[in-house]
């Protein structure tokens, strides 16, 4: 009985179903995957229609183009259009910080320009410096300021012939006047402020290149048409001389 037993065991054993091996999940999606990437490349695949876009870009140009692709491209411009920007702008304002640190302090009564211009630059300097005591900036950043202002109002406005660079220069160089007015002793002041006055006038024969004083003709100038024509005149019926009698028929 014993080995009967272990016969239908045996038996049982050998007939047992044995276990199909599970994919690992990675070589799934790996399968997957690779079944997408031949069907978007296919005659009718997302890839290869984009990639087809691509190549006609050229020829169909920046108008006719399929929007994705110009998408893509105004994106691309405006992000370096503003990165470019902001590379300038840091190194436009590192540089004016560097100008305006590096300009010595103004100090009052000390003669820092020898010459004719020392006859205007001096008083400016020694106003600024009595009158910039309680600002939160340095009286040679204001100077500085005042003297990139008139250099920047001249070149631009000789340049580009701007109505509001050109108030701006008129107001610096009043702004100048007074200043020299106010600071020269009163003994010099007169021959100081003229010298002034002077200078800033030549200077404005190129600030103010083209400016004039005359009146403009407000009132639209009357338009003439020329409409060029030929007359054909019409051809002249010829005339008949010979009598004609009351009857119809005859020649």
């Amino acid at each position: 009985m014993q080995s009967n037993n272990s016969r239908q065991e045996r038996q049982e054993l050998v007939y047992l179903p044995v276990p199909f091996p599970k994919t690992p999940p990675s070589k799934v999606r790996f399968a997957a995957l690779r079944t997408w990437w031949k069907e978007a490349w296919g005659e009718d695949g997302v890839l290869h229609e984009m990639w087809g876009d691509v190549l006609s870009a050229p020829r169909s140009g920046l108008r006719h183009m399929a929007p994705w692709l110009r998408a893509v491209l105004m994106v691309a411009a405006v992000s370096f259009v503003v990165l470019m920007a902001k590379a300038a702008g840091e190194i436009i304002f590192q540089q004016l910080h560097q100008l305006l640190t590096a300009v010595p302090r103004v100090q009052v009564g000390v003669d820092t320009s020898s010459g004719v211009a020392a006859v205007v630059d001096q008083p400016v300097r020694t106003y600024i410096a009595q009158h910039s005591a309680g600002l939160p900036v340095a009286a040679s950043t204001v100077y500085t300021l005042w003297l990139l202002t008139g250099i920047t109002a001249l070149v631009v406005g000789f340049l580009t012939r701007s109505t509001g660079v050109r108030a701006a220069w008129t107001v610096w160089g009043a702004s100048t006047v007074f200043m020299v007015w106010t600071a020269t002793p009163q003994a010099s002041r007169p021959v100081a402020a003229g010298l002034a006055v002077l200078t800033w006038t030549l200077l404005s024969a190129f600030a103010l290149r083209g400016l004039t004083l005359r009146r403009r003709a407000v009132g639209r100038p009357a338009q003439i048409t020329v409409r060029p024509e030929i007359h054909i005149p019409a051809p002249a019926q010829p005339v008949d001389d010979r009598p004609h009698s009351g009857c119809p028929f005859q020649d």
